[in-house]
């Protein structure tokens, strides 16, 4: 199977992104994760809504170690996986960049956006 992580984080092939580093979401706390998934779609959607200041990217990664469903994803909203999301503690080791991906129309983004920033109003961060 291949794996994605969407970040805006420039990185080259035998980099490891592991936990303990500043999240991509929220208040960028220190993740004690490293998520992907085994759709495009959730990773150019984690690409799209990373922070930071450099443009989104999707990695071709492969996990080091064990993982598991993203409980964020799969038990609050996609009950069974369909998205194929997952986090690890362990490190992924990027094997390659995709290159041409499709982002999602603005307004859909913005809406996505939006939907967040709510929650985050509401003291509701959704990856820990």
């Amino acid at each position: 199977m291949i794996y994605y992580h969407g970040t805006r984080a420039y990185l080259a092939a035998g980099d490891l992104i592991a936990a303990g580093y500043s999240s991509n979401y929220g208040h960028r706390k220190a993740a004690p994760w490293v998520y992907f998934a085994g759709t495009l779609e959730a990773a150019i959607w984690g690409a799209e809504l990373a922070r930071g200041e450099g443009r989104a990217r999707i990695y071709i990664v492969e996990p080091t170690g064990a993982f598991i469903d993203d409980p964020n994803l799969t038990d609050q909203k996609f009950p069974g996986n369909p998205t194929l999301s997952y986090r690890s503690r362990d490190p992924l080791r990027v094997t390659g960049e995709v290159a041409e991906w499709q982002g999602h129309p603005p307004e859909q983004l913005q809406h996505m956006k939006d939907a967040i920033a709510r929650l985050e109003a509401q003291g509701i961060f959704a990856i820990d």
